[in-house]
């Protein structure tokens, strides 16, 4: 199982939020790139990447931000795309996609898009393959959208399905109410997408202990997120890279 750790972006800084809450915002470090080097030499060249201030208007206010920290763990890998860079938040079109695309970043996650506009989802997938994921984000059983402020119609069951028929590769599911809140991931819901999808599942939310990344390399999933356990020094991440390798 693959480690992704992470870092979430506003007004250029490395942040965390507490259940997806903007006003609970601790901000961690102003050199987001000096971060990933750090993930890198931990030996996790998988970096998940957030912009929150996107995620909430559908802007891209951090692009130069997510360049530069593609670029500083490139450069820590040892050489150009030695580092695996994905983002999420505020990608709402094909510019937007284009954008960073073009610009290096390995894959970008669609995640109000997927909900709101599937025609433009499916033109992506059509068009760009495995470099399009989906972000489901699940409050109460539902999917969220709009930096988590709004919830839609959709259960998180049937749009994952939805999502898999469609033919996207890979989906991020987070269970909001976890996410910086450090009381372990949510296990039966993990469990029961990996018993009836038949594509990665990346492990969002509450990802706290070294166990914990046993139990979901112990399910099959594809990658966990490690997002607040890393900055608050709750899980040592060559440690934790090391554990999802050998399940």
């Amino acid at each position: 199982m693959l480690i992704y750790p992470a870092i979430d972006l506003y007004d250029g800084k490395a942040v965390r939020l507490y259940r997806g809450d903007y006003a609970q915002m601790t901000v961690y470090s102003e050199n987001p790139p000096e971060i990933a080097v750090k993930f890198v030499e931990a030996g996790a060249p998988q970096i998940h990447v957030v912009d929150l201030e996107g995620a909430k208007d559908g802007t891209m206010p951090n692009f130069e931000t997510v360049c530069a920290i593609k670029s500083a763990a490139d450069e820590a890998a040892g050489r150009p795309g030695g580092a695996f860079v994905e983002i999420g938040g505020g990608i709402r079109d094909d510019a937007a996609v284009a954008r960073y695309l073009e610009a290096g970043i390995d894959r970008v996650i669609l995640g109000t898009a997927a909900v709101k506009d599937q025609d433009f989802l499916r033109r992506t997938v059509d068009r760009y393959g495995e470099k399009i994921a989906v972000g489901i984000d699940v409050r109460d059983g539902f999917v969220a959208v709009k930096g988590w402020t709004e919830l839609s119609e959709y259960s998180l069951e049937s749009f994952a399905q939805l999502m898999q028929d469609i033919g996207v590769k890979t989906i991020i599911c987070t269970d909001i109410s976890r996410d910086g809140a450090m009381r372990g991931t949510n296990q039966e819901m993990y469990r029961q997408l990996s018993a009836t999808l038949d594509i990665d599942i990346v492990a969002s939310g509450g990802v706290s202990t070294l166990e914990d990344v046993e139990q979901l390399a112990a399910l099959g999933i594809h990658g966990a997120i490690i997002g607040k356990a890393y900055y608050t020094g709750a899980i040592d991440l060559a440690e934790a890279v090391r554990t999802g390798a050998t399940q």
